[in-house]
């Protein structure tokens, strides 16, 4: 099952929430984690055995999207405007909800993600698909 966490900030909430054991494996998968980040220190947190949380160095899932997809390449961040903001006005979209139905409709596969987004997602399946070993 992928369930949003709709961001992270509470993380050490939503681990205890679901009960990670022997049987009961997590896998959490967040944006922008990276050395020296508010995410890597969230994620710190956790600590238990039975939790993956492993991430990609994207601010948003919107970048791990190949260019090529998106016709008009990649948007940068104007200065003074939030990330998505400023992706919407350098790809001439008029909002981030009209952003991620135009994302939602081209990309197709794996193949229309870049390869960091495509290796931490095969980590988190690995991680809660390895049978438990021993009385669970």
């Amino acid at each position: 099952m992928v369930e949003p966490l709709s961001g992270i900030d509470e993380l050490a909430a939503a681990v205890r929430d679901f009960g990670p054991g022997p049987g009961r494996r997590l896998g959490v998968l967040v944006d922008h984690l990276v050395e020296g980040s508010k995410e890597s220190r969230i994620v710190a947190a956790v600590t238990s055995p039975h939790v993956l949380v492993t991430g990609h160095p994207y601010i948003d899932i919107w970048q791990a999207v190949r260019p090529e997809r998106l016709a008009s390449g990649r948007g940068r961040d104007p200065a003074g405007r939030p990330w998505k903001e400023g992706v919407c006005a350098a790809l001439g979209v008029s909002e981030p909800a009209a952003m991620w139905r135009k994302i939602l409709s081209t990309v197709r596969n794996y193949h229309d993600v870049e390869t960091p987004l495509i290796n931490s997602v095969e980590r988190l399946i690995d991680f809660v698909t390895v049978p438990a070993t021993g009385p669970g």
